[in-house]
């Protein structure tokens, strides 16, 4: 926490760390996941952005733009479900034609599966919510698994 507060502007997000290649885009709690997953992605040699949306509605549709015309690949992370932030990262991406130029998307969200009760370390990890989860998303995305070996793309 700051020693002085400031006030946020609505609809407004912010960058923590700038890098080039993939933008994790987070809403809510998972934040200090997605920062501890950039250290992991910026050590494999892959220049990553943490940004935090703040806000889902109003979606700061200028940070978005960014992110999607300066990176290869853009995650959402989220505690939500499918159909939320993430669905409204992609409506927005689609409108603006953001997804024409080959713009790698994939949204982490709670998976609409049973979990069982564990620790909440657990169950994020369950889902593919920490640090873990996104790194491995981020790699499958560029179509490379940890070790550097390329994997198939589906396309």
């Amino acid at each position: 926490m700051p020693e002085e507060g400031k006030p946020l502007e609505i609809g407004k997000g912010r960058i923590l760390r700038e890098g080039t290649k993939v933008a994790l885009f987070s809403y809510g709690a998972r934040l200090g996941e997605c920062l501890k997953a950039a250290d992991e992605l910026n050590a494999h040699g892959l220049s990553t952005t943490v940004a935090d949306a703040r806000f889902a509605k109003p979606l700061d549709v200028d940070l978005l733009l960014r992110l999607a015309r300066e990176h290869e690949v853009l995650l959402t992370v989220e505690e939500g479900s499918i159909g939320g932030f993430g669905a409204f990262v992609l409506q927005t991406l689609a409108e603006q034609g953001a997804l024409d130029r080959g713009l790698r998307v994939r949204p982490l969200v709670l998976p609409d599966i049973f979990i069982d009760q564990d620790s909440p370390n657990a169950m994020y990890a369950k889902a593919g919510l920490d640090a873990k989860g996104i790194v491995a998303k981020a790699f499958e995305a560029l179509g490379q698994n940890l070790r550097g070996d390329v994997v198939k793309l589906a396309r």
